[in-house]
């Protein structure tokens, strides 16, 4: 019987993937894909009319009422009513009553504050200021984002 187990085993073949044909097949789908995705039409864009820059309207709000307050690198502040007018140094702590003050003395046009910084001003303290402006309940506010010398 032992003889006859071991004729049974030298019958039988392995089985055996052949990989050039599987790799013919691939290369035909590849080249398929090639050709047909190089065949496809350009995807056609849809146009926008896209506006246009223009300037800002002059605002109906003279410059002599805006409020600036530029911040230095030194923890100093700046005060400034209108364009014409001379900075004038002041401390962190006058900043919120003199809100109030401004905010009272131009109540017949909405107070507008321009928040500055020097070359090196700190954020924390243009931080500090913006948030005494919302607390004096001021609406229009901006960020000078170009820095001037102190003091100017």
């Amino acid at each position: 019987m032992a003889g006859t187990s071991s004729r049974g085993e030298e019958g039988k073949k392995k089985a055996r993937i052949e990989i050039i044909p599987l790799i013919d097949v691939i290369f035909f789908l590849l080249a398929t894909f090639v050709l047909f995705t190089l065949s496809l039409d350009k995807i056609a864009s849809v146009p926008v009319q896209l506006p246009k820059a223009v300037d800002a309207p002059p605002s109906s709000v003279k410059d002599e009422t805006m409020l600036s307050i530029q911040v230095s690198d030194s923890g100093t502040y700046y005060w400034r009513v209108g364009q014409s007018a001379a900075p004038e140094l002041i401390s962190a702590s006058e900043i919120p009553p003199r809100l109030e003050d401004y905010k009272m003395r131009y109540a017949s046009a909405p107070p507008r504050v321009l928040v500055r910084g020097d070359n090196r001003a700190k954020y924390g303290a243009a931080v500090m200021v913006l948030d005494e402006v919302r607390k004096a309940g001021i609406a229009q506010v901006s960020l000078e984002t170009v820095a001037t010398p102190t003091g100017k």
